[in-house]
């Protein structure tokens, strides 16, 4: 549940986890398993959902390492009767879910004018229509409960635009994300769910071949900080929102991007 720190508590103690649990989708690689295990450092159980068991079991063995719960749900977050039984697991094994990571995402690298309706449908669904879907129903959990933390994973991609490649399913998803947030941040404030994002610029991941030479004119050199950044880098991000010491925010982006959209 979403808290509002008493006066007097530690600044660290605002950022504990403890006693609460986590769902993470797309948690079995890159940004999902670090933000997995960022919230299982700060103390909260670890629902782990993705589409792959082996991975998906290696990301639960980790967590559990680290003292807290653990349990995995293979599913597939396009699908709501998936959704559904990724909250009935969370709740059966920890007997709540305080907080909800929607994380899994795709992109398809093609020109405009070549991006077919199946593409185009492809992104939608796992980027923005699952995070909907995922969001609806857990935030009626989160609602009945009195309270939780939504963290959405948006992108830079919602304000700029990439280049040399051109990915505009990609960009547009994610900018109708961000809104998204901001849009049941404000309906549900009331009923102390709270929904924020955050908004990452190039990460050394699956997804971004950073290394590949004819990418790093564009997405390393135009770079402040003339780097990626590293999927850890996000994790105290992610605990920072979805825990208490961000108890007066709601409805924001964080953008974590190296300085990228400052230009």
């Amino acid at each position: 549940m979403s808290r509002r720190p008493q006066q007097g508590t530690s600044v660290l103690d605002s950022f504990s986890l403890a006693g609460r649990t986590a769902v993470v989708t797309g948690a079995t690689r890159g940004l999902g398993r670090a933000f997995a295990r960022a919230l299982a450092e700060a103390g909260a159980n670890v629902v782990v959902v993705g589409r792959d068991a082996v991975a998906a079991a290696e990301v639960e063995a980790e967590i559990a390492s680290l003292g807290v719960g653990a349990t995995t749900v293979i599913a597939d977050v396009t699908r709501r009767d998936d959704v559904e039984r990724i909250l009935a697991r969370t709740v059966a094994v920890f007997g709540r879910a305080d907080v909800l990571i929607n994380n899994a995402g795709t992109c398809i690298h093609k020109p405009a004018v070549e991006v077919t309706d199946a593409d185009w449908r492809a992104v939608m669904d796992v980027n923005l229509d699952a995070v909907w879907v995922t969001s609806q129903v857990f935030g009626r959990h989160m609602i009945e409960q009195g309270g939780g933390s939504i963290v959405n994973v948006g992108s830079m991609s919602a304000s700029i635009v990439n280049r040399p490649q051109w990915q505009p399913a990609y960009n547009a998803s994610k900018a109708a994300v961000h809104h998204l947030t901001r849009s049941l941040a404000a309906e549900w404030a009331p009923v102390n769910v709270r929904v924020n994002a955050i908004a990452p610029g190039y990460m050394r991941t699956d997804m971004s071949p950073i290394d590949e030479p004819r990418f790093q004119r564009y997405w390393i050199e135009d770079t402040p900080q003339r780097r990626a950044g590293e999927p850890h880098e996000l994790g105290p991000a992610v605990v920072f929102l979805a825990s208490d010491a961000s108890s007066f925010m709601t409805g924001s982006v964080l953008t974590i991007d190296g300085g990228y959209s400052v230009f």
